[in-house]
């Protein structure tokens, strides 16, 4: 057992790289030990009262990316920084956006949520009404199936899969909206629409719209906001983040799938053959390593702790292995608790960078067994045309610098 004293003698002799020492200060070395800093001899800001609180000031680079090829920004997304997060949980400011008609500004007090068609009792509800019903809450992701497509690779880990994200969700399961409304036996499907310019609208598989679907109003604590679908939107687990539709205004109970320009022109994925896989809702085991990722830098040799963030559609993260040898051999990450059934998942490895260079990934397997493939098995499979639904591993190139790439770039 090393004493405190031995330990912090230690841990300043052997600093790991980047570690400042005294005599590598920065010009504001007066406030470093053993001087008493600055900020340390006068009052702080006062308390904020009724303004919303805000990050530090030296954080403000932590933001969403918007995409560069946007020219427009109504049918557009924003990109968690992945890479700069820790933890499960997404900051609401941080929740990746993806919009197909600009973001509306409703009054919750003149939205009502219509449920009609194949019902006993069609019904008509306001948000009051809504929030009468028993709540639940879950922790749940969030996923573009075009995160990313086939062709952009992405600089960073935002870049790259930014398109994802994790909250915890508060709202009413849609199963029992519907048992108020009464469905009758030949309803199979549910058509879901919002309110938003674009009238976004998919088919719902009744399966699902009784199962773990949810009509949600607030999201990590507070209500939802605008960009995420405020003052209610649907939200199906583990389904492409489409599927849940914001700003929720009507659900139109069908024997039939409406084959909506969403789920027909936009949203399906073209094989090699010329036909397209329909209705592919589910998103597959995926992982990222955040950290080392792209446009980050090692300071130089030495122990690094491998980092990132693994989720599946299908369920719970049971495994990630990480290579750092370009996928030659493979280590078991140890996975960080909470693990929870369709939500992100920290992974962790320890490692010692030797200074030559690397190509670093990781690999997730799901409960169901599924592993995530190589970019070069899903193309063999899927062919050139392909967009939506990418889950192949993110290989990051360290080069003897530190410096870290996209090793597909």
């Amino acid at each position: 057992m090393v004493g405190l004293a031995g330990a912090a003698g230690t841990a300043l002799a052997q600093q790991p790289p980047g570690a400042a020492s005294a005599s590598a200060a920065t010009p504001a070395s007066g406030n470093l030990p053993p001087a008493v800093p600055e900020w340390t001899g006068k009052p702080g800001a006062p308390t904020g009262g009724k303004l919303y609180g805000v990050p530090s000031l030296y954080e403000k680079d932590v933001v969403r990316h918007l995409r560069s090829t946007d020219k427009q920004y109504f049918s557009s997304s924003t990109r968690t920084p992945l890479q700069e997060l820790d933890g499960i949980i997404t900051p609401n400011g941080l929740f990746y956006e993806r919009h197909h008609g600009g973001v509306p500004e409703i009054d919750p007090a003149q939205h009502r949520l219509m449920v009609h068609g194949l019902v006993e009792r069609p019904l008509v509800f306001t948000m009051e009404a809504l929030r009468r019903f028993p709540s639940e809450s879950h922790i749940y992701f969030l996923e573009c199936s075009g995160n990313p497509s086939y062709t952009a690779y992405g600089k960073t880990a935002a870049e790259a899969n930014g398109l994802v994200s994790c909250a915890e969700w508060t709202g009413v399961p849609l199963k029992t909206v519907l048992e108020e409304a009464g469905l009758k036996k030949d309803a199979k499907w549910i058509i879901a629409e919002g309110a938003d310019a674009a009238a976004m609208n998919r088919s719902i598989p009744i399966e699902k719209c009784l199962d773990d679907a949810m009509l949600v109003y607030s999201q990590n604590g507070e209500r939802l906001r605008p960009e995420q679908g405020y003052p209610v939107r649907l939200l199906l687990p583990g389904y492409e983040g489409n599927m849940s539709i914001k700003w929720l205004r009507r659900l139109h109970v069908v024997a039939e799938p409406a084959y909506t320009r969403e789920e027909t022109s936009k949203y399906t994925d073209l094989m090699p053959d010329g036909k397209a896989r329909k209705f592919s809702f589910y998103m597959e085991a995926k992982s990222i390593i955040t950290a080392p990722s792209g446009m980050q830098r090692l300071p130089g040799p030495g122990f690094c702790e491998i980092r990132g963030i693994a989720w599946s559609g299908h369920g719970k993260i049971t495994r990630v292995d990480v290579s750092v040898d370009n996928g030659q051999t493979w280590q078991e990450a140890r996975l960080q608790d909470p693990v929870l059934t369709r939500a992100i998942t920290r992974f962790r490895l320890p490692w010692r960078w030797d200074g030559s260079p690397a190509v670093i990934m990781s690999r997730a397997t799901d409960e169901t067994g599924y592993v995530q493939p190589a970019l070069e098995d899903l193309l063999a499979v899927r062919g050139p045309n392909y967009f939506y639904h990418n889950n192949a591993m993110t290989p990051w190139r360290i080069a003897e610098s530190g410096e870290v790439t996209n090793a597909r770039l």
